[in-house]
């Protein structure tokens, strides 16, 4: 999910001159639908399920530990060149007990009694329209139908993310695909429809829970042509929307300004309803954010409440964290190191990653724990003078700043959400 936005986009600025032209058609219809949650009077207080229908290595590392030290050229780094390697067949057998066994039952009603209300639930477009030649294997929605009857019992709306596209909108390890980006070339972003036609059509009947589908998360806009992912982004609303009128309809900020350049486009103002719009926000992700002091990224995260707040329509922090280095182990890709201890290519030492590169809540120093607490209690401050939030994520094997359910256990995320140890922060 997150390697690092500067990076990747130094690398991909050089197809922004192969990338096909299209018109800005902003006008997406203006029929008043019916969406079982009220994200006007209702705040958005949710968490991804990372990890579990899209791979990412630092999530899991356990899953990618027999590639750990690999330097041959059947080096494995994301889902897809971990299908690739194994075979369709072993591939199959680990990926489905992965499945079954990452999230159950009991982690949507632990969400629940945790006072949330939402769960981001990310997937791959293999699993819904797998194309010829992928080395992917399928399953994933007998398992994401369960889930759906997992979140309807604990009283959660769901937020179903298609998370990885054709040909990968950002060369992200979490798009399935770590390299190159190939989104807008050749047939991918009608191959990126269907899967959404498929999808939506599929939980049509489960709007009651399902309240909004994203159409596609991260597509890196610097790298790609705007106008496209707008053009993009009308059709999406219209295939989705075609299959209930009861979804709302998520779309990616594609790290651009949610002012400047989102403001004027998709909102009610123009007659398009039930729009929402998902920004990132994290602050590891280059030099100046991993040097920024404690109090830095506090001031930092309660500047972007009134950003949000000026928004002229639904806009949720899709994805957080209580982080701010980069040190958990693979955060960066498989076998990368971090930023903030210098063990990242170019990079330069600010600090040392003990007890966060792997490690536990516990273990974390009592410095790093406070400053935690603080981050976390303003970034909800924040994101909440507007729709709301989504924590990245529920749980990870080792990576104690992004794993909410060992945050909740260790008392260092709210409970009940409104408790604050450091209130007025963000006032």
């Amino acid at each position: 999910m997150f390697n690092s936005i500067l990076q990747q986009t130094t690398v991909a600025l050089s197809l922004l001159s192969s990338v096909r032209a299209a018109p800005f058609t902003f006008r997406l219809g203006n029929t008043k639908r019916a969406v079982a949650f009220d994200y006007n009077n209702n705040k958005v207080r949710g968490v991804n399920l990372g990890g579990w229908f899209v791979l990412e290595p630092w999530i899991t590392p356990s899953i990618f530990d027999d590639w750990a030290n690999s330097t041959t050229t059947s080096v494995v780094v994301d889902e897809y060149t971990y299908s690739q390697n194994l075979g369709k067949t072993e591939a199959q057998s680990r990926l489905s007990n992965h499945w079954n066994t990452w999230i159950v039952e009991q982690d949507f009603k632990d969400i629940a009694a945790a006072g949330l209300n939402h769960v981001r639930i990310p997937i791959g477009y293999w699993a819904v329209a797998p194309l010829d030649g992928d080395p992917y294997v399928q399953g994933q929605l007998d398992v994401l139908d369960s889930a759906i009857e997992w979140a309807r019992s604990a009283g959660l709306k769901v937020l179903l993310d298609l998370h990885g596209a054709p040909g990968s909108q950002n060369g992200f390890d979490n798009s399935g695909r770590n390299g190159s980006i190939n989104w807008q070339t050749g047939d991918t972003v009608a191959q990126t429809l269907t899967a959404l036609q498929v999808l939506s059509t599929r939980y049509a009947s489960s709007t009651d829970t399902i309240t909004t589908i994203e159409l596609l998360n991260e597509p890196l806009g610097p790298a790609l042509s705007l106008p496209e992912i707008s053009t993009f982004y009308q059709s999406g609303y219209q295939t989705v929307t075609a299959a209930s009128a009861d979804f709302a309809v998520t779309m990616h900020d594609a790290f651009q300004d949610v002012q400047t350049y989102w403001n004027g486009q998709f909102n009610t103002a123009s007659g398009d309803e039930n729009v929402i719009l998902d920004t990132h926000q994290y602050q590891v992700f280059s030099p100046d954010q991993v040097a920024r002091s404690p109090s830095d990224h506090v001031t930092y995260a309660c500047a972007l409440g009134p950003k949000l707040a000026a928004t002229d329509k639904w806009t949720v922090v899709g994805e957080w964290t209580g982080a701010q280095t980069d040190c958990a182990k693979w955060l960066n890709g498989l076998g990368k190191g971090a930023r903030y201890d210098g063990t990242l290519a170019y990079s330069s030492y600010v600090g040392s990653c003990d007890g966060k590169y792997t490690g536990t809540v516990a273990g974390l120093s009592g410095d790093d724990k406070s400053n935690l607490r603080h981050y976390v209690e303003a970034q909800m401050d924040a994101y909440e003078m507007h729709t709301g939030w989504v924590f990245w994520t529920w749980k990870t094997e080792s990576a104690p700043e992004w794993d909410l359910q060992a945050l909740l256990a260790g008392g260092l995320f709210p409970q009940p959400l409104s408790d604050r140890q450091f209130p007025g922060q963000c006032a």
